[in-house]
């Protein structure tokens, strides 16, 4: 049997690696034609120094190179996996201010409340095969029957933008944004005189309209327009989240189109 003494470095790394992969210290010992209890010793003290090489006087440690396998194979070991992080925007403490200052100007408002309030937003909708969310059953090794296939644009072309507006007790037509993007102008033109308007008359005084802070909602005209009509906007603080119900309409929407 070899000596102790007589294990080098490169020969301590390769028996350590041995029996992190699984193997057991009598076969390790056997194949290196080591004593079980020198193996045996050397795998505690890796276990508890995390090195395996030996200190000579003065000299410096070498230590282990650890394999990424090894790495994952003991995270997993403590219960932990790689995940994608949660994405979420940048915050000040004065974005973290209004939003505290919006909840609390808001969190007593009753159902008759919000009934006055009409929420509205645009949403584009592809008309091409790309969507991702349809999933199917299938048996293992039939990917690419014709049954399991779905035809996908690479370069989606034919595609709408939409606007609309949701209350409690009433919704505005779906108007499609025809002939480029929306901008302010269009968007007096388009949404607020023909639709928004007719809602202020038919609420009254107490009509609350919503949209989001997009640019082309945010222009000098669009806020003229809405003091001239007497429309009180609800103003969301910057980068807050979107709590718009329209939303879970649109998403309704998505997979209708989708199906």
């Amino acid at each position: 049997m070899s000596s102790r003494h007589h294990i080098d470095d490169f020969m301590r790394g390769r028996i350590i690696g041995k029996i992190e992969e699984g193997r057991k210290i009598t076969d390790v010992a056997r194949e290196f034609d080591i004593a079980h209890s020198v193996v045996s010793r050397l795998w505690k003290s890796f276990k508890t120094t995390g090195m395996c090489s030996r200190r000579h006087g003065e000299s410096r440690v070498r230590r282990k190179q650890i394999s990424r396998k090894t790495v994952a194979r003991r995270l997993r070991g403590g219960g932990l996996y790689a995940r994608r992080p949660v994405v979420c925007v940048p915050l000040t403490r004065q974005h973290r201010t209004a939003r505290l200052q919006w909840c609390r100007e808001h969190h007593n408002w009753t159902e008759q409340d919000w009934a006055c309030v009409l929420f509205s937003d645009e949403s584009r909708f592809s008309l091409s095969s790309d969507c991702r969310r349809q999933l199917i059953w299938r048996e293992s090794g039939t990917a690419y029957r014709p049954e399991n296939i779905q035809e996908k644009d690479r370069y989606p072309t034919c595609s709408i933008t939409v606007g609309a507006g949701i209350m409690i007790n009433g919704r505005t037509c779906l108007h499609v944004v025809a002939n480029g993007a929306m901008t302010g102008q269009r968007y007096i033109d388009e949404v607020l005189l023909p639709h928004v308007r007719l809602f202020r008359g038919a609420v009254g005084d107490k009509f609350v309209f919503m949209d989001d802070n997009a640019t082309c909602h945010r222009t000098l005209a669009v806020q003229d327009c809405l003091d001239s009509e007497g429309i009180q906007r609800l103003v969301w603080p910057a980068r807050s989240p979107d709590r718009n119900p329209i939303e879970n309409v649109w998403d309704a929407l998505g997979r209708q189109v989708a199906g």
